[in-house]
C-alpha cells in the first residue's frame, strides 16, 4: 500500500444511492440547485467532488447523511438535456474517508477529507471467457459512460472495482466492497457473494 497520506479540505459531498468505485463511471443528471452550482464550480476550479452512499435520509430535499468512506469524482463529460436538466459523467479517483463535515448555507454539505492509501499493483492471470465477455458487455454501456474506462483486466484494483460495481450485490455490501484495501480480499470477497463467478 501507498501510505501517503493527504487531506483535502472543503471538498462538496454528493450523497447517493450508490457506491463509486475508483475508475469507474457515474453519469447524473443534475437539477437542485445547489448541485448544480457545485458542478459549474467544478468544472470552472478543475476540482473533484465526493461522492458518498447515503446512511440516512434521500437524494433529494434535506441534506442527507453520507457514509463516512467515499470516492472522489472528477467530471469528464458534460451536456444540457432537453428537458432543460444537466447531465455529467464523473469518473471515480482516491477513496477517502470523512474527517469533519457541515453544511453550507446552500444546503450542500462539505467535509475535510483524508485521501486512503492505493493498492500497490497486483497482476492477474488471463481471466476466463465468462468474465472477459462479462467485461466486454461493461464497457460496451456507453449510456453508462463506460466509454469513458479505460481496460485493465489484469490489474487487480481494475477488475474487483469494474466486477464489485456491477454485480447484482446490495449497496451495503458495495460499501463494504469499497472500504477493503487489499483488491485480492475484494476479489475473494466477490466470489464468496457471487458463487457462480469464476475468477483467476
Amino acid at each position: 500500500m501507498n501510505r501517503t497520506s493527504q487531506t483535502l479540505e472543503a471538498v462538496p459531498i454528493f450523497p447517493l444511492r450508490t457506491v463509486l468505485f475508483p475508475g469507474g463511471p457515474l453519469p447524473l443528471r443534475i437539477f437542485e440547485t445547489r448541485y448544480v452550482d457545485m458542478v459549474s464550480r467544478c468544472l470552472r476550479r478543475d476540482e473533484p467532488f465526493g461522492v458518498c452512499l447515503i446512511r440516512e435520509g434521500r437524494e433529494v430535499g434535506e441534506a442527507a447523511t453520507p457514509h463516512p468512506l467515499g470516492t472522489l469524482a472528477r467530471i469528464v463529460d458534460w451536456e444540457q438535456h432537453q428537458d432543460g436538466l444537466l447531465g455529467i459523467t464523473a469518473l471515480g479517483g482516491a477513496r477517502f474517508r470523512i474527517r469533519e463535515t457541515w453544511l453550507a448555507p446552500d444546503r450542500l454539505r462539505l467535509a475535510d477529507v483524508e485521501l486512503l492509501p492505493t493498492a500497490e499493483p497486483a497482476t492477474l492471470p488471463e481471466q476466463p471467457d465468462n468474465i472477459r465477455q462479462l467485461l466486454d458487455r461493461i464497457l460496451g454501456m456507453q449510456s453508462l459512460g463506460y466509454h469513458h474506462c479505460q481496460r485493465h483486466d489484469s490489474d487487480a484494483e481494475w477488475l474487483s472495482a469494474r466486477l464489485a460495481e456491477v454485480l447484482p450485490i446490495n449497496l451495503e455490501r458495495k460499501q463494504k466492497l469499497l472500504a477493503m484495501d487489499d483488491p485480492m480480499e475484494r476479489l475473494e470477497t466477490l466470489r464468496e457473494m457471487v458463487p457462480q463467478l469464476r475468477l483467476r
